[in-house]
């Protein structure tokens, strides 16, 4: 038996190993411990040192700790759509990314796998692996990743926890979040671009902002500004938001984030003193973006 602390819901449960094994509890996360694959590609919707121009190896795992009702992911995150490979595949799979020409290894929403996903990463892929996640981390699951992820890419969803609580149900996201960011930065240090501009080594947060509530997205710039240093990390602001998962419940942040809103929260990030980064144009807030979770390359 052995209970189970990996993400901050600290759920304590005997997960099984598999998902036919019949025994056991399942969590928050929805997930046994074997990892569960819905699609692995080639993808090119990533920030461009990530996406290059041969695309990132992105392996996207089914179940999530967060839960975020307007998930554009949510057919993987809330159903468990997708094969549970063992980790022998998973390494194949990596290889065979790295055969098509991936730049990295792009690991989204691996944390619920952690403890099996990091035997997949022995020996070291040849190229570098990303730790793609929501932010809400243990530092204790980010320790046993040291050493095997060169390259974080967390979110920060929130600087409101009374939207994290509303929208996520984890009314400490803030605290542990930007905890685990810190650790991130630890273990990276300041970012490394190669000579063709590719992140080799480093962390880049993620925020993605929310219709109707600036003062939110404010909170993180302001953050992210007040912590890191020029040449630090990278900072990217999102504008992606388009009405998915659950988010029709929610009519105040069932639609995309209009011009004005967006160019004030542009300029305030401008205006913070933030550098390093990369924001979106608003042709990116479309579902076009969202792959097809078919169990391609799986």
């Amino acid at each position: 038996m052995k209970e189970c602390y990996l993400c901050p819901r600290r759920c304590g449960v005997d997960r099984p190993l598999t998902r036919s094994a019949g025994t056991g509890v399942y969590g928050f996360c929805h997930s046994a411990r074997m990892p569960v694959v819905a699609r692995a590609a080639l993808h090119y919707g990533e920030e461009p040192c990530i996406s290059g121009t041969h695309g990132s190896g992105t392996v996207f795992f089914s179940g999530c700790t967060l839960h975020c009702i307007y998930c554009q992911n949510s057919d993987i995150s809330f159903s468990g759509k997708g094969k549970e490979v063992s980790i022998l595949r998973l390494q194949e799979i990596y290889s065979e990314l790295i055969a098509k020409g991936a730049h990295n290894i792009n690991l989204v929403t691996p944390s619920q796998f952690s403890d099996t996903i990091v035997e997949s990463l022995i020996p070291s892929p040849m190229v570098p692996v990303i730790c793609n996640c929501g932010g809400y981390e243990t530092i204790d699951a980010l320790q046993h990743w040291q050493g095997h992820i060169q390259i974080y890419l967390p979110d920060l969803k929130y600087s409101d926890n009374q939207l994290a609580a509303k929208y996520s149900g984890a009314a400490d996201y803030f605290q542990i979040a930007t905890a685990a960011i810190k650790e991130m930065y630890r273990q990276t240090g300041p970012y490394q671009l190669d000579k063709d501009g590719l992140l080799t080594n480093g962390t880049i947060i993620r925020h993605l902002i929310l219709p109707g509530h600036a003062d939110n997205t404010k909170g993180v710039i302001d953050w992210v500004a007040n912590t890191f240093t020029e040449r630090q990390i990278l900072f990217s602001l999102m504008r992606q938001s388009v009405p998915c998962g659950q988010a029709n419940q929610y009519p105040e942040i069932n639609r995309k984030v209009n011009d004005s809103e967006y160019n004030k929260l542009e300029q305030y990030l401008f205006n913070s003193g933030i550098e390093d980064g990369f924001v979106q144009e608003k042709e990116a807030a479309t579902d076009d973006f969202i792959p097809a979770f078919d169990g391609t390359g799986v």
